[in-house]
């Protein structure tokens, strides 16, 4: 690994504990006792994490900065300030700061130039304001600790591990900053572990030192130094006097010089406590892929279940006993490479739930209302692509819940209500989908006021019937809104509108329930993935459609009159839909018609098919744009044969047979 490399690892980890480190600020507020004290000790392992990390690579404009929070973080740990909502936001606003540093660190591969550095002048002068007489410590990097009454001299061996320097970092980097922790009294390197020099490999790290250290630092502090090489380094630590006698102070030998110390002696004393991490019995151990590798090895598991399948085509043509065992086999393993891979991409969801808690905490200040934000189903897995474009839409529910929903105190107290309005997250796995709510318990959407803006904007014809459903989905019309005043988060008929087509983009579907008074409940329905499903094969005509089998229900012979458009199975009236007509697809029948039962959010219909082709592996590929908005077609696939097949849209076809049902007045099949 490079130092590039090295850098973006240290910038990936800063971002993972920047999030943390929000988490924790925003969940200050409702923990008490032990649980509190051990937030705001979270809070500063992750600032001094930052900055003991960003020393390495030479971010002295990062350093600076996560001092200052770092030294106001202490005093609240020693007990010396209370950690009040003030404290919480101008602590909020550091980690933004710190968090365009670290963007900037990238972006430049460096440390971040001054214009980036600017805005965090007022912070700190805010800082400084909890750590008078010492406000000017805060205006420059942290200075080398000086001697102390309190300060302690330390005895520190490290030995650095053989894939050091490939990993692109620099041993003598970590003793100069351990430097700015105390004064180095002694750095002396030991040479007993390198090898003859015809054995040497030039890239492979034999470096191991002994140091005395005189500081006022913790230990967890100055075990931090080497938190970026923690696992590829053995590391021990005491105090001089608890077991091994101090060296004569050499004040003069610096980290710089250690080449030219003489080899040492003796072992570390066996009363050193160890600082290296060792795994824990049953503990996982973790490594970071680029994203791009992962979507690379995806596309190659798609080629190959499309490769398998055209090999099981030969393999039934030419009817050899052997091949087709074999190929059985094969396809078992293709299968299960394609569920590990496929699950290499599965994200918790918990991660983009836990931004919100920011965005509760920051718009329920901005619209004056008392707002909590309670999650549920952090642990529901989906395909990370499917996470990471689902934020916004989600992002544009919760403010909307937040500005439309819930009302100002004086109404919910009038109302019988609790003066805390509270907006939930939950989300949970449903008939091979991921289900997400977005509710409050607000005022509700006003039906009355709804219907009538669509009456007055020409969407819905004076006098027609429509259900509760069709009449709150007017709000995913561009432009439609009811609100009476427009504010800085709604009001313009700006939102709802592209929330619908982005999820509609994810082959998922959106739907409200409300109830005037109570509340409501907006459910989003997304796919687990967007790369491979399992399908289920049907044939109409020439042509072949694959319907995800995990919404398939049934499959039954159809014998019904070909007039109507539903038919009674079991009691039940189903909505049918006949491909071959809704497509206009020509071909030969089939020696009778099949009828394929498929569900989604509760509701059913029958697909009228010639033939029922099996279950098979599908590889989705996106339509063109000009197909985008062919009603029930919602991708493609390639079979095993080369040609197209198309994926069919169910929920579409389901909204379909749903109007289609109501127009004729017959009632609707549950699932």
């Amino acid at each position: 690994m490079n130092l590039d490399q090295a850098l973006h690892t240290f910038i990936a980890e800063s971002r993972d504990l920047l999030a943390e480190m929000e988490t924790a600020l925003l969940g200050l507020q409702a923990a008490e006792g032990e649980a509190r004290s051990e937030a705001v000790n979270a809070i500063f392992r992750a600032a001094h994490t930052i900055k003991g990390s960003a020393g390495l690579f030479g971010l002295d404009r990062v350093v600076a900065f996560t001092h200052g929070v770092e030294s106001v973080l202490d005093e609240v740990r020693a007990g010396h300030h209370a950690i009040d909502e003030a404290l919480v936001t101008l602590m909020l606003a550091c980690g933004d700061h710190m968090r365009a540093l670290i963007d900037a660190a990238e972006l430049q591969r460096g440390d971040p130039d001054a214009t980036v550095a600017a805005p965090g002048e007022p912070l700190l002068r805010r800082l400084a304001a909890y750590l008078e007489p010492q406000a000017e410590v805060l205006a420059a990097a942290p200075p080398p600790c000086e001697p102390a009454d309190a300060e302690t001299r330390w005895q520190l061996s490290v030995g650095f591990g053989t894939e050091v320097l490939r990993q692109g970092m620099d041993p003598l980097a970590f003793i100069r900053y351990l430097g700015t922790l105390g004064t180095l009294r002694r750095v002396h390197l030991r040479t007993a572990q390198v090898p003859p020099l015809t054995e040497l490999d030039p890239e492979s790290c034999h470096l191991a030192f002994d140091i005395e250290i005189d500081s006022t630092a913790p230990r967890e502090a100055l075990e931090g130094a080497f938190e970026f090489v923690r696992d590829d380094c053995e590391l021990t630590l005491q105090p001089v006097g608890a077991g091994q006698p101090a060296a004569a102070a050499n004040p003069a030998a610096p980290a710089a010089s250690a080449a030219s110390a003489a080899p040492a002696t003796s072992a570390p004393s066996e009363a050193a406590q160890p600082a290296s991490r060792t795994p824990r019995a049953g503990e996982r151990s973790s490594v970071r892929v680029d994203a791009d590798k992962l979507d690379r090895l995806i596309d190659l598991v798609g080629e190959l279940v499309t490769a398998s399948a055209g090999a099981h085509l030969v393999a039934r043509s030419v009817r050899v006993p052997a091949l087709l065992e074999s190929h059985s086999t094969l396809a078992a393993l293709v299968e299960q490479v394609r569920d590990t891979a496929l699950q290499l991409r599965m994200v918790k969801i918990g991660t983009t739930f836990s931004r919100f808690q920011r965005v509760v905490h920051d718009v329920s200040r901005e619209i004056g209302k008392d707002i909590a934000l309670v999650v549920n189903g952090e642990d529901t897995e989906l395909d990370k692509t499917v996470v990471e474009r689902i934020a916004d839409p989600l992002t544009h529910l919760v403010r909307n819940a937040m500005d439309h929903g819930i009302e100002p105190v004086e109404q919910r107290l009038a109302r019988g209500k609790p003066a805390r309005g509270t907006v939930g997250l939950n989300a949970y796995h449903d008939s091979g989908s991921v289900v997400i709510e977005v509710s409050d318990d607000g005022g509700g959407l006003h039906r009355e006021r709804i219907l009538a803006k669509g009456i007055e904007r020409g969407l819905v014809e004076a006098g027609k019937s429509l259900s509760d459903t069709e009449i709150f989905n007017l709000i995913f019309e561009p432009g439609f809104s009811t609100a009476e005043q427009v504010t800085n988060l709604s009001g313009r008929g700006v939102g709802m509108d592209v929330v619908k087509s982005n999820i509609a983009a994810l082959r998922g579907s959106v739907q409200i329930r409300s109830t005037e008074g109570a509340g409501t409940t907006v459910t989003v329905r997304l796919p687990l993935t967007l790369a491979i499903i399992d399908g289920f094969q049907v044939r109409v005509g020439h042509s072949v459609f694959v319907v995800p089998l995990d919404m398939v229900e049934e499959c039954v012979a159809f014998t019904e009159d070909e007039a109507r458009d539903y038919i009674d199975l079991r009691g039940q009236v189903l909505p049918v839909i006949r491909l071959r007509d809704l497509f206009e697809l020509q071909g030969p029948r089939g020696s009778r018609d099949n009828l394929v039962v498929v569900t989604h959010a509760g509701q059913k219909a029958g697909l009228v098919v010639d033939a029922l082709l099996g279950e098979v592996q599908t590889v989705i590929k996106p339509l063109n744009k000009m197909f985008g908005r062919v009603t029930g077609v919602g991708g493609s696939s390639i079979l095993g044969s080369g040609e197209v097949a198309l994926i069919l849209d169910v929920p579409g076809l389901l909204q379909q047979a749903r109007a289609s049902t109501v127009a004729h007045g017959a009632p609707l099949a549950a699932a």
